[in-house]
């Protein structure tokens, strides 16, 4: 155990009082104590719950979900120790102070020595400001590096709670924070968000809240922050009815978020790409042509995927006539109208095929009335015949999403038919001669008719499943009629416990074959349906994209983050006009108009870049300047401006941003503007930028990539 929690540098020797940390001390060791006990406790249970039986059905289950709770819990109080503790609160009416950790921690004696941040006793800790202090004395925020704490900063909010304190900048903590070197993954901020980010983080998550913010407002932290609050503080949104989806804007920036929610004590988002809601979205290319591109952002092209499947469910107009070695019976067109209506409007095709398939059979036994032969072999009779067979394939076929869509593109006819708006240009625009060649604008397309049309191996799966649990169960009962057959065994169960009489059960049959094995293919874990979506960098979502995310989430409850003055493709409307038009509802919106990451010298030179465009972008503030002016040079300088950055700054990260032939090296990628969204570098050097393009797209790029840095902007022209 260590002999102190804290570390302080000599400089901050004051702050080493033990009149001002002798308290904390205490209390630390008492949460050392408790985090041993805690983890000895917590891998007895795991093993115990590893070690019990599996079960099955729900009993499965909940010992899998038990299992990840209590991994989870204890891979997080392994990761951090002491440093669970994010900081305390006084609280004004005299009484002790409460610590804020990321989880809660409670000793043997059931004493409360954290509260989980997302608690709402923890609520003040984060919300409360000199306005409005929560019923707060103090705040005291840690610093911690390497498991102890290397400084503290005191607020105070109440006028005789001076005394004692060291430190009594109320931005002292945050702002000192700004400042500091990024690495490859988003830094911890918990114990740093702002009362405006924590009021957002905690708002409801009925309907939809939009999360408007310029660059370094702290939109992400809020996104990524507020899916971990929801998950604990809303039961509506509990794992088991549906949990969390949280939607970033690419690869590069899943790696850099990749680490907060695990720090926050929930692995249990979902997080993803709109990519990986298709298969075709692991090697679909960009869409080249800006007109093909617009046609199918719109979401009425999605919607003529319905058209495109009804066309493949229209019952026959013709009769036709079955027959079997007794009877012939006749399906009329009004027959095949009744079956093919069974399964409703909407529903999953390939799924409903069966059920038709029914229909049809129960429709032609009830015009059997004859003594020929038993009904069930009527039935199979009917269900083997050919002519029957080959008129339902063509009336009602297996169909693949990939081949519906692919036909879209390759039978103008075909498009005409599904979507009637569109010219006969558009129609001849939309051809390609490789109709599987997938671009992102695909993809919510294929999306939706995967939707529509389900599985086509379902159903040959489910027989396949169906055949082999009937043929099992057909052997164990030829087994069980032999034992019952034998008679030297009956007679030796006579005089015993008449456990052979016990075979004549069906039920024990069904029990001694066993359960069915499942040739299911695995779930889609990003199938949905999800109780909240959170969208970051919303704006870039076309009408069409937004459909693959309202199908998974019936409820509309989605937190949708993003900044209008950041699409590159233009954002004239309002966010409500936009997300009512993609049917989006209860809508309310939040703004965030503080810049905590960008310098003031980079700002003053983004600003004019975006207002050239959009003069009412939503451009926010920066609270601090980083003393360094923006640089411009030539791109010859590239090499020589990384090897000085890299040689005068042992710790942080570069981008460079509009070099594709440059590759990256330890410390320095190498991105486009639009795989620069979201993240943030200590060093940020623009080449060329005006390549970027002309119009609002070029402008977005350009100020996107600027508002990268959060110390040094270079730019490289020439």
């Amino acid at each position: 155990m260590l002999s102190s929690a804290f570390r302080l540098p000599d400089h901050l020797s004051p702050k080493a009082d033990p009149a001002l940390i002798a308290a904390d001390e205490e209390h630390f060791a008492a949460v050392a104590r408790t985090l041993e006990e805690s983890v000895a406790e917590l891998t007895a249970r795991l093993d115990a719950e590893r070690r019990a039986p599996g079960g099955t059905g729900r009993q499965a289950m909940d010992r899998d979900a038990e299992i990840h709770r209590l991994t989870a819990r204890l891979r997080t109080l392994r990761r951090f120790g002491l440093d669970l503790c994010l900081g305390r609160m006084v609280p004004e009416d005299g009484s002790a102070p409460v610590y804020v950790g990321r989880l809660g921690l409670t000793d043997s004696t059931g004493h409360r020595l954290l509260v989980d941040w997302r608690s709402p006793a923890a609520e003040p800790f984060f919300g409360a400001t000199h306005a409005r202090p929560m019923g707060l004395a103090s705040r005291r925020r840690y610093r911690w590096t390497d498991g102890r704490i290397s400084d503290y900063w005191d607020e105070v909010f109440a006028p005789d709670a001076f005394a004692g304190h060291a430190a009594l900048d109320d931005q002292s903590a945050f702002v000192a924070s700004l400042g500091a070197n990024r690495s490859e993954r988003m830094r911890d901020v918990l114990g740093t968000i702002q009362a405006d980010q924590d009021a957002i983080i905690r708002a409801g998550s009925r309907g939809t809240l939009v999360v408007d913010g310029g660059p370094g407002t702290g939109k992400t932290v809020v996104a990524l922050h507020r899916s971990a609050y929801l998950l604990y503080a809303d039961p509506r949104l509990a794992h088991r009815r549906g949990g969390v989806l949280f939607v970033g804007p690419s690869r590069p920036y899943l790696g850099y978020v990749a680490d907060v929610l695990p720090s926050l004590g929930e692995e249990g988002v979902q997080t993803c790409v709109l990519r990986d809601l298709v298969p075709e979205g692991a090697t679909a290319g960009a869409e080249t042509d800006p007109e093909v591109a617009r046609l199918k952002a719109s979401a009425e092209l999605v919607r003529a995927v319905e058209t495109a499947v009804r066309f493949y469910e229209e019952p026959p107009a013709e009769p036709l006539t079955v027959s079997t070695p007794w009877c012939d019976l006749r399906l009329t067109a009004a027959d095949w109208a009744v079956a093919f209506g069974t399964p409703g409007p909407g529903a999953v095709h390939n799924e409903a095929r069966d059920q038709v398939w029914e229909e049809l059979l129960t429709l032609l036994m009830e015009k059997y009335d004859g003594e020929e032969a038993a009904p069930e072999l009527v039935r199979k009779a009917l269900g083997q015949d050919r002519e029957l067979l080959a008129a339902f394939d063509r009336a009602w076929p297996l169909l693949d999403p990939a081949d519906l869509v692919g036909d879209l593109w390759s039978v103008p006819a075909y498009l005409r038919l599904c979507a009637p708006w569109l010219s006969r240009d558009e129609v001849r625009l939309l051809q390609r001669a490789e109709a599987r060649a997938w671009t992102v604008s695909d993809l919510p397309i294929l999306d939706v008719a995967r939707q529509r049309l389900g599985d086509p191996e379902a159903s040959r799966r489910r027989r396949r499943r169906e055949a082999a649990a009937a043929a099992e169960r057909a052997g164990m009962d030829q087994v069980i009629d032999a034992l019952l057959a034998d008679e030297t065994l009956a007679d030796a169960d006579a005089d015993s416990e008449g456990a052979l009489v016990m075979l004549h059960g069906q039920d024990l049959r069904n029990s001694l074959a066993g359960p069915e094995a499942s040739t299911d293919a695995a779930p889609d874990r990003l199938a949905g349906p999800f109780a909240h979506i959170v969208v970051d960098e919303a704006q870039e979502l076309t009408d069409a994209e937004w459909q693959m995310l309202l199908v998974r989430c019936p409820s509309r409850s989605f937190t949708v983050v993003g900044d209008r003055a950041q699409a590159r493709h233009g954002f004239t409307e309002s966010w409500r006009e936009r997300l009512e038009r993609v049917g989006l509802d209860r809508v309310a919106l939040a703004s965030l108009t503080v810049n905590y990451r960008t310098p003031e010298e980079v700002m003053a030179e983004a600003e004019p870049v975006i207002r050239a465009v959009l003069p009412d972008a939503n451009v926010p503030v920066s609270v601090r300047s980083g003393g360094l002016p923006v640089v411009r040079g030539r791109v010859a300088d590239l090499e020589p401006v990384l090897d000085g950055w890299l040689a005068a700054h042992a710790d942080g990260t570069a981008c460079v941003i509009g070099a594709p032939r440059f590759r990256g090296r330890p410390r320095v990628r190498s991105l486009t503007p639009e795989l620069s969204k979201g993240l943030e570098f200590d060093l940020v050097v623009l080449v060329e930028p005006e390549a970027f393009g002309a119009g609002v797209a070029g402008a977005v790029d350009r100020y996107v990539a600027m508002t990268r840095a959060t110390q040094e902007l270079v730019v490289l022209t020439g």
